[in-house]
């Protein structure tokens, strides 16, 4: 038993509307992704402005030289970053700063690669610093500070 399909058609018109809702619904998800990446910058430097002596004696036992030196410097850029990459002001170098840092910390802090919980930290990391490689590479979006200025 053999059975005959009519040939599929695609209306244009259909495909259009349907790109444009697609297009109308995904606008705003850059906006988003960089407000969900600036908030773990946000909330790890608020974190260790709140407990620079944790901080510092984490950064000590990581061996890191100058550890109040680099407590500063951390706090500084997840805070200031952090900020930046949320309102998407000079998104593209602030994106490539914070995938740095974050390789850094991940070189820095996670390499115990015994201990499970390390080695996750350390993949999360690798991925963060991805998303922001690819802010870094397409830039902001229309609802950020470089759109207003005309540096998207």
């Amino acid at each position: 038993m053999s059975t005959t399909r009519a040939p599929i058609t695609r209306d244009p018109t259909r495909a259009l509307a349907a790109d444009s809702t697609v297009e109308a619904l995904a606008r705003p998800l850059p906006a988003l992704g960089r407000a969900l990446m600036a908030a773990i910058f946000l909330v790890s430097g608020v974190g260790k402005l709140a407990a620079p002596a944790a901080t510092i004696a984490y950064i000590q036992k990581a061996g890191l030289p100058m550890p109040e030196v680099a407590f500063a410097v951390a706090a500084a850029v997840e805070v200031v970053g952090g900020v930046l990459l949320l309102v998407g002001y000079r998104t593209r170098t602030v994106a490539l700063v914070l995938a740095l840092f974050t390789v850094a910390a991940a070189l820095s802090f996670h390499t115990a690669f015994g201990d499970r919980n390390q080695w996750i930290h350390f993949l999360k990391n690798l991925a963060m610093a991805g998303g922001l490689l690819q802010v870094a590479a397409f830039g902001a979006d229309a609802f950020s500070v470089d759109a207003q200025r005309g540096r998207v």
